[in-house]
């Protein structure tokens, strides 16, 4: 697949996840990651493991170190405050990691100054992205665990 086709991929991805369903009497729209992120203990760790795909494939595409760390950092806000209930899928709404990370391909793209990751740099994200996927779990189901003891 050609980095061409992996935007086009990525927008179609993005558009789910963050903004393919219009709200009836507004200009907003939102995706199914806030309403998959309903799921208590899983919705935000599977929508933070499909949004991991788009840095993955920023990886491929030898976007530079700087993309790279926001792209991480926009899926970590969203998989932290996300595991909070209601709250998190509001904000999920509103953040739209998937969005912002595929405009920072695309910028990245179109700068011919960008310098690609190297092979330590891209082990180092990839670390980062599965402790971010299992601290968005462990962090859901602990605190399922706490909501359901307060009852």
């Amino acid at each position: 697949m050609n980095d061409r086709d992996r935007i086009e991929l990525i927008k179609r991805i993005s558009y789910i996840l963050d903004s393919a369903i219009p709200i009836p009497g507004t200009k907003y729209r939102v995706g199914l990651d806030p309403i998959i992120g309903l799921i208590p203990g899983i919705g935000d760790a599977l929508t933070s493991l499909v949004s991991s795909y788009i840095v993955l494939s920023g990886m491929q595409m030898n976007v530079s170190r700087w993309t790279l760390v926001r792209m991480v950092f926009n899926i970590l806000i969203e998989s932290v405050v996300g595991i909070v209930p209601v709250v998190g899928d509001v904000f999920d709404a509103y953040w739209k990691s998937n969005e912002r990370n595929r405009v920072l391909l695309e910028a990245n793209m179109n700068d011919p100054k960008a310098k690609a990751v190297d092979k330590i740099f891209v082990a180092s994200v990839l670390l980062l992205l599965v402790f971010v996927l299992v601290l968005t779990g462990w962090g859901a189901i602990e605190f399922m665990k706490w909501l359901i003891s307060q009852f």
